[in-house]
């Protein structure tokens, strides 16, 4: 049954390639934003199978064995089993994936190196380096993230970044995601994704007893696999309507770690000007409607984060 699910999610994936390659070389490339080629974008979806078939087809069989071990309560080892691949990736994607699609250098010593380990010194930031990400062979689009935990943590910033903002700037967009950091909104965020997909499992099991909905469907009840391809392909109907809560913390997380760069930089200038120049390079919509941006958008325009800065 593990083969079947991962073939039929394999199909089901493939109607999604010619969006996929028109959004990248059509949109991507009208608005000069495309800097992939043909051969590397083939190439990361190649890996992305590779990836797929190595580390998600072996959970996928462990899921379906908790079935027959477990009886009943296959959902809350399902549920665990999930949720440690979560934890072990977290650790060993900085390390083993991440490089495989893209190369990771050290950021060259200078003011902004200087500048940014004096950040991290003065927030009590521990990171084991700063490096620089080289996603402009994919995009002109810019960001700044930190991956690991603990002693593993690093600093990344993306080559186009650097080559965007000044070094105050810079500053400004490590202070924000530092102030991710110091209010603890990733466990926050893991915490609530472990509850939802927890949730998630539950209403599976409760689906999976239900004759009707295998009938529904055209299939006959007794086999966890067609509960498990249905769930997968229909909860998104559920889920969508979610979407305004969840991304109404993540926007409340945002003007939290905007307040705290603010702060730490003693001045907002530096982080509103990043703001602008980011918005700007990438042609984002200033003034969306306020009902598909709490669809659809997971972060404040930067009228609204200009606002929340200048009120405080």
């Amino acid at each position: 049954m593990g083969v079947f699910l991962f073939a039929v999610g394999l199909a089901l994936s493939l109607p999604g390639l010619p969006m996929a390659w028109y959004h990248q070389f059509k949109l991507e490339e009208r608005f000069g934003f495309n800097t992939s080629t043909q051969k590397l974008w083939w190439l990361d979806r190649f890996k992305g199978l590779l990836l797929g078939l190595v580390l998600g087809y072996p959970l996928l069989v462990l899921i379906l064995k908790f079935v027959d071990w477990t009886g009943s309560r296959w959902w809350l080892w399902a549920w665990a089993a999930l949720l440690a691949f979560q934890m072990i990736m977290s650790v060993l994607a900085p390390v083993l994936i991440l490089p495989l699609f893209n190369k990771f250098t050290a950021l060259p010593e200078g003011s902004l190196r200087d500048r940014l380990l004096k950040l991290a010194e003065k927030t009590r930031f521990r990171a084991r380096s700063i490096q620089v990400m080289d996603g402009s062979k994919r995009s002109r689009h810019s960001n700044a993230f930190f991956t690991g935990f603990g002693q593993f943590r690093k600093i990344v910033l993306f080559d186009t970044l650097i080559q965007q903002l000044a070094d105050p700037e810079l500053e400004a967009v490590l202070a924000h995601e530092i102030g991710h950091s110091k209010k603890n909104h990733i466990p926050k965020m893991l915490v609530m994704s472990a509850l939802a997909s927890l949730v998630g499992f539950y209403c599976l099991s409760l689906l999976a007893k239900q004759d009707w909905f295998y009938r529904a469907f055209g299939f006959a009840p007794g086999n966890i696999a067609p509960a498990l391809l249905l769930f997968g392909l229909l909860s998104g109907l559920v889920t969508f309507w979610f979407s305004p809560v969840a991304y109404w913390g993540s926007r409340r997380y945002e003007y939290q770690a905007d307040a705290f760069a603010a702060k730490t930089m003693d001045e907002p200038r530096s982080l509103v000007a990043a703001l602008r120049k980011l918005n700007e390079k990438n042609l984002s919509n200033l003034t969306p409607h306020p009902i598909y941006s709490g669809f659809y958008y997971s972060h404040p325009t930067l009228l609204e984060r200009e606002q929340a800065l200048a009120a405080d």
